[in-house]
């Protein structure tokens, strides 16, 4: 009698990527069958995924940043438990209740300059927040965004989305203007318009870990003032600690308007975004109470989400997770470094803390850049991708390719790794880049596999 959670997934074990393709996004299982990463695994926990047979993958993936703590925290997974068991009058929708209030306190302690906080579901959300209050608070329609800029996927994100191949086909979309990251004089260029909300910017972009020249982003918003327009800081995979400091717009002598956040909040539990803005900001949108209901959403301020964003600002304070993500960020960029010395395959090394980009360039030797000019033509990108799949199936490493037509692999590990990740995965890329710079058959192989799916297709 009743519903047994244990017993509907034991009646479906092992039927994960069969239930996905007939029911969900059918070409998700398809991409993971084709490059071997159609694993089903059993748990997680710390900087690991476990697979049936007890096999330990390493998580340089984080679930995308989500994992800043680590998977299946302890702290976390108790305030979840006590919020249950606290059974909070939920989404009452007229009350105030104190978690949320509480973490936006918490929150608002970490930005100086910012007053206010606007609860929501995901990064996406967060940054439509953005946009609505940047383009109520100026009287002004357009946003500029970056080249290779990624704020999210729905409608009004999708505008300030530097990468074409997500936008295609789902226009027309806001108006906006597409700048190089870090241009100044383009940024000046489109301000002199007139007609400029604001600026949104990732101080590290997570599409080929690009960052803002130092400098800019302090020279950016006095721009933007001068102007009457706003700067966005995008903190939703870059921010709580991953770069050495909380907010990775810290790096520079800056004060942003608003600020969007989600992905680590969540502690790997609840799903939670929000946006941080000025009181100026706000009020321009909350003028009065007729417009109490202007934005809001109806999960907004969820009592597990806030337990499990207070948890987890608790964890990185009290763990020195931003300390750690200094230290064992420049201790595994500088064995990147030490690789890309002995191997010319690495074009460069880059990033802050705990978010690593690997840029391949085309090799010197004879027979690598046979096998190079091979997987240019089938598709820009694919070397990365193919050293993305050798680590994982050779070295049990989950990471990923940085963005479309990129060369680039992405670190974003959790906060929490050491010494031992560090080596594993530098003694694994070293391994991998031995074998692709050789020109030997993981290249030709990965490269016949794939073109042949593509015929396929």
């Amino acid at each position: 009698m009743g519903f047994d959670l244990g017993a509907e997934l034991a009646a479906v074990r092992g039927q994960g990527y069969d239930l996905h393709g007939r029911y969900m996004n059918p070409q998700l299982p398809r991409t993971l069958h084709t490059i071997g990463f159609d694993k089903v695994y059993e748990r997680g926990e710390g900087a690991y995924l476990y697979d049936a047979e007890g096999n330990a993958y390493a998580d340089f993936l984080a679930g995308f940043g989500v994992f800043a703590a680590g998977r299946s925290h302890p702290v976390i997974k108790k305030a979840l438990r006590d919020a249950l068991d606290m059974d909070f009058a939920a989404w009452t929708q007229f009350d105030c209740p104190p978690e949320s209030g509480l973490l936006a306190r918490r929150l608002l302690a970490k930005a100086p300059g910012l007053d206010r906080v606007f609860f929501c579901n995901s990064g996406t959300e967060a940054v439509e927040s953005a946009l609505k209050f940047a383009r109520h608070a100026t009287g002004r329609g357009r946003i500029v965004y970056a080249v290779h800029a990624f704020h999210g996927l729905t409608a009004g994100s999708l505008s300030v989305n530097g990468a074409e191949e997500f936008r295609t086909g789902f226009g027309p979309l806001l108006p906006g203007a597409q700048v190089p990251l870090g241009d100044l004089a383009a940024l000046e260029a489109e301000l002199r318009k007139g007609d400029v909300a604001a600026m949104i910017v990732e101080p590290v972009q997570g599409h080929g870990v690009l960052m803002t020249p130092p400098g800019f982003l302090a020279e950016a918003a006095a721009l933007l003032r001068k102007h009457g327009a706003l700067l966005i800081c995008d903190e939703v995979q870059s921010g709580f600690g991953r770069t050495g400091k909380f907010f990775s717009y810290a790096h520079d002598d800056v004060r942003p308007d608003i600020v969007t956040v989600a992905k680590a909040l969540s502690g790997g539990y609840v799903p939670v975004g929000a946006m941080l803005a000025t009181d100026k900001v706000f009020g321009s949108v909350y003028s009065s109470m007729d417009r109490v209901m202007v934005h809001s959403a109806t999960f907004k301020g969820g009592p597990l989400a806030m337990a499990a964003g207070l948890a987890t600002l608790a964890v990185i304070e009290e763990e020195g997770l931003t300390e750690n993500a200094e230290r064992a960020g420049t201790a595994l960029s500088s064995s990147l470094a030490g690789l890309a010395a002995r191997y010319d395959v690495i074009a460069d090394v880059r990033g802050r803390g705990l978010m690593i980009g690997i840029e391949f360039g085309r090799p010197s030797g004879m027979r690598a850049r046979a096998g190079w000019a091979m997987l240019q033509k089938a598709r820009v990108g694919l070397f990365a991708q193919m050293v993305v799949v050798a680590l994982f199936q050779r070295h049990r490493i989950l990471t990923q390719v940085s963005g479309d037509h990129m060369e680039v692999i992405k670190l974003i590990p959790p906060l929490m790794i050491g010494d031992t990740e560090v080596k594993l995965f530098t003694d694994a890329m070293a391994d991998v880049l031995e074998d692709a710079s050789k020109g030997s058959g993981l290249m030709w192989d990965f490269g016949r596999t794939l073109i042949k799916q593509a015929v396929r297709s």
